[in-house]
């Protein structure tokens, strides 16, 4: 495999043999050094045909390991209305799993 698209999380990722990407976090009984299997791809390009699933590719799976998991750095939202001095601040940090495509 040269090329996949998988979908997980409700996202599309574009992945490669060997890459390594943050997703959606994965249910909690997955642990870092375990392998999980992604089914739903939705394209395949080996270099020499590329096949395209309606919606999913059959019988294609994409296999990776947990190096990771995490939260992402902190995203502040801030609503402000004016003439009122009225603020609202709001802050969310994202959990996230890191893979490795294999």
């Amino acid at each position: 495999m040269k090329l996949a698209i998988i979908e997980t999380g409700g996202k599309q990722y574009k992945v490669a043999s060997g890459e390594e990407l943050k997703i959606e976090k994965l249910s909690v009984d997955n642990n870092v050094g375990a392998t999980v299997i992604f089914d739903k791809v939705l394209l395949v390009d080996d270099g020499k045909e590329v096949k395209v699933g309606t919606p999913y590719v059959e019988g294609a799976t994409v296999k990776a390991e947990i190096t990771d998991k995490g939260r992402d750095k902190k995203v502040v939202v801030i609503r402000y209305k004016s003439k009122v001095r009225e603020y609202k601040k709001k802050g969310h940090r994202q959990p996230y799993t890191k893979i490795k495509i294999q």
